[in-house]
């Protein structure tokens, strides 16, 4: 199995989702983050000098009924969405593919958060 990166998904404060990834994205700014994705429901963050270095800020995700605590992007989602049900792993959003062009699902870590598997179409 083959990971490409980890992005930490941090929920939005209460109120509307726009003002608070903004607020959001002005405070990480202040330690050098840049916006390089968004999509009105969620928004990343990165590293200029290191883009591999990211965060993203999220409200409600856009078509899942859960708001994941992390994105793990794996280079087979295929094999990976075997691997968690083969291993009796609790998958919480069934893997699908989006609208944006990436293949997901959601499966429930040992300590109860919720994470987005992914890979890129």
């Amino acid at each position: 199995m083959s990971v490409s990166r980890i992005v930490p998904n941090i929920r939005t404060a209460d109120g509307p989702a726009a003002e608070g990834m903004e607020r959001s994205a002005e405070f990480y700014g202040l330690l050098g983050l840049q916006e390089v994705m968004n999509h009105g429901w969620i928004m990343t963050l990165a590293s200029a000098s290191d883009p591999a270095v990211q965060l993203s800020i999220m409200g409600a995700d856009a078509t899942a009924p859960v708001t994941p605590d992390l994105s793990i992007e794996v280079a087979d989602v295929d094999a990976a969405h075997a691997a968690m049900r083969a291993g009796g792993a609790e998958i919480v959003y069934p893997l699908r593919d989006e609208e944006w062009g990436v293949r997901r699902f959601f499966v429930r870590d040992p300590n109860g958060r919720v994470v987005n598997v992914l890979g890129h179409r």
